[in-house]
């Protein structure tokens, strides 16, 4: 009985002395999630950018342009080149709309009231917000937004819906420097 006892103590302290081991990963993560999100991301754009770019072929009479941000706009009201576009810290005041591609209003310029909105020191969707850098006061602009330039993959949980594009007609009323 002490013999088995004894072996069974130095059968513990065997095994409790043994050196410790590195923990290998229960699975291991590739990059292929996030290549596959990225393939996904670049389709989806493609395929917005051909929509707008049909809807731009079939509506001759506007004369597009293709901001360096990523998105499309015309003016339907252009002031003089000579008058002010908003710069850092400059407040400026404006209404504006947003449509589906095919001018289905999502939100009208009455639900969206006058908006105050203080250069870069605000949350703005980043489309609006690089637009209304290109714009003076007294212009109204519509532009066209791909998804990843409106609400994205979010959308605003409520109305706009994940990865939609959107069309706004902004108009500035005016511009205050900072």
């Amino acid at each position: 009985m002490s013999r088995i006892i004894a072996l069974l103590i130095c059968a513990l302290l065997f095994v409790a002395c043994k050196s410790p081991e590195a923990r290998r990963p229960v699975s291991s993560k590739s990059g292929s999630f996030i290549d596959a999100s990225v393939e996904r991301n670049i389709k989806l754009n493609e395929r917005e950018q051909a929509y707008i770019k049909k809807i731009m072929s079939e509506n001759p009479e506007q004369e597009y342009i293709a901001s360096e941000n990523g998105f499309w706009y015309y003016y339907n009201v252009k002031q003089a080149d000579s008058l002010m576009s908003p710069d850092f810290g400059d407040i400026v005041t404006f209404n504006y709309n947003i449509k589906t591609l095919t001018d289905d209003i999502i939100y009208s310029k009455e639900d969206l009231k006058t908006q105050t909105y203080v250069m870069d020191k605000q949350e703005l969707f980043s489309g609006l917000r690089e637009g209304l850098k290109l714009m003076k006061s007294g212009e109204t602009v519509t532009f066209m937004f791909p998804s990843q330039k409106a609400y994205g993959y979010y959308g605003d949980e409520n109305k706009i819906g994940i990865n939609v594009p959107i069309k706004c007609e902004v108009s500035v009323n005016s511009i205050i420097d900072k």
